[in-house]
């Protein structure tokens, strides 16, 4: 079928259902999709748009029309997507919204999973691991939307057999994450076979396509770059579309040097003053040490550091930006440094209550509350007040987010460390920021640690954990009365 005819086909049926006009590149991928299933070609289409491009409004008029096309056929259409709730939920409620938009009353919804028009329906199932989805068969269409975090291993077994019969269309919308994913196999099957035939089946639109038709969209996206770094995996991935490599140091050259500040180290907090703190706690050592200044055993530096764990307290300094800047998040300012080696947590918590309580009055602290850290971070929250702590227990999910977090502070020159003193601390703190790698995960998520043969991740980890305390550390307002 030529694009002539399914163009011809695609307006007569927009315009009998109303629907509102898309975006060329949208109605570029959208032709494709409609020629394969038209034809009967059977085609696997790979659709990347940045986000926010419109990639959800695309696969619902796309449903619409070919419901609307179909509608005195009994063939059914698949939609699956990592998660029910929230993403195919959302997905039939757009879809239901054109459908309201075109007026289609002869439309319903089946079950809890499917819209109905006449005798077409789009059957929408869930790709999580443990959703039992055999039995369907997708005679008119199968989508798989955020293709790059549905597992490879369960589509293959159980969603693609869906077209097999029919030799239906296969649609995968998304973003790129890494060279492992569900999605980047199909585009790299993709662009082999236009190779070969010169028949386009990838598109991919990233976030400068968009902000010629969206002009507000480029301000979006430059104040994402401004606040996440060229860098930073999620503007690489979500608005460049490039891929992120399987792993590597978690910081480059260039990322160390920006986390180097001119501000001076501090004893004690200066006079008006707003501080943040982040605490990683050793694994929990039997062996007590010596108690020294605030009730806690002194500090030590790198040597002690590189043979057994250590719990390490970030205290920072928080510089909120002016009225009228585009990134909003203050800038942390790292100003002291404690580690204790071979402490007991029962022994440590009367002195990093002190320290933070009653030397730097700290804002906010985000403690480490992982295994033996629990009851340490519970008796701090009791101490300072729950609203003053967040207790946080490293799962993949939140110790990713606070990778994420972290690298984003740095790319946006927001995670400054105080002026080189040459100090145990200092030192140790900058091989940490040297060595210190990443890996990147299905469902795009990250991991970031310290290899045990180069050491330890303490100080990293506690930075990140301060990072994480300045994210609900509001200004104070002045409060008060005039006097007359």
């Amino acid at each position: 079928m030529t694009n002539d005819t399914v163009e011809r086909i695609t307006a007569r049926t927009q315009q009998k259902i109303g629907l509102p006009a898309l975006r060329p590149y949208q109605c570029e991928a959208g032709r494709a999709v409609l020629a394969s299933v038209y034809g009967g070609l059977g085609h696997t289409i790979t659709i990347e748009i940045a986000r926010q491009g419109g990639k959800n409004e695309l696969s619902a008029q796309i449903e619409l029309l070919l419901l609307s096309r179909f509608a005195n056929r009994p063939l059914d259409a698949v939609k699956c997507a990592p998660t029910f709730a929230p993403q195919l939920r959302l997905s039939m409620r757009r879809l239901w919204r054109c459908i309201e938009q075109a007026g289609l009353a002869r439309a319903s919804r089946r079950e809890a999973n499917t819209i109905q028009l006449g005798r077409a329906r789009t059957i929408f199932l869930s790709a999580e691991p443990g959703a039992n989805v055999v039995g369907h068969t997708a005679g008119l269409l199968l989508e798989v939307d955020e293709a790059q975090d549905v597992d490879a291993e369960k589509f293959d077994r159980e969603f693609r057999p869906m077209a097999a019969t029919t030799n239906a269309t296969t649609v995968y919308y998304g973003t790129t994450w890494d060279d492992t994913t569900l999605l980047e196999r199909a585009k790299q099957a993709n662009l082999e076979a236009e190779r070969r035939d010169g028949i386009r089946r990838h598109f991919a639109y990233d976030w400068q396509t968009i902000a010629r038709y969206v002009p507000k969209y480029a301000d979006y996206v430059d104040g994402e770059r401004q606040r996440l770094g060229d860098t930073h995996p999620t503007y690489l991935t979500q608005y460049c579309l490039k891929p992120v490599l399987g792993g590597g140091r978690l910081l480059s050259h260039t990322q160390r040097a920006l986390l180097a500040g001119t501000h001076e180290r501090q004893s004690q907090p200066a006079p008006g003053d707003a501080y943040i703190a982040g605490l990683d706690l050793a694994g929990g050592a039997d062996d007590a040490s010596d108690v020294g200044a605030h009730g806690c055993a002194p500090p030590t530096g790198a040597n002690s550091a590189s043979r057994r764990d250590s719990t390490v307290l970030t205290i920072a300094r928080l510089v909120y930006p002016n009225a009228g800047a585009i990134v909003r998040e203050p800038r942390v300012e790292i100003v002291q440094h404690y580690a204790w080696t071979g402490t007991p947590h029962e022994s440590l918590l009367p002195g990093l209550i002190d320290l933070l309580r009653d030397v730097w009055r700290v804002r906010r602290v985000a403690a480490d509350a992982t295994g033996l850290g629990e009851t340490v971070a519970r008796m701090i929250a009791v101490a300072l007040g729950s609203s003053r702590v967040d207790q946080v227990k490293f799962t993949a999910a939140s110790k990713s987010e606070m990778g994420f977090d972290l690298l984003g502070a740095i790319n946006g020159g927001r995670l400054k460390l105080y002026r080189g003193d040459d100090s145990p601390e200092y030192r140790e703190f900058q091989r940490q920021a040297e060595t210190a790698r990443a890996t990147f995960r299905a469902n795009r998520t990250m991991n970031f640690f310290v290899d045990p043969n180069d050491g330890h991740d303490d100080y990293i980890i506690s930075a990140a954990l301060a990072v994480r305390a300045s994210r609900d550390a509001a200004p104070r307002k002045a409060s008060g009365r005039v006097r007359a």
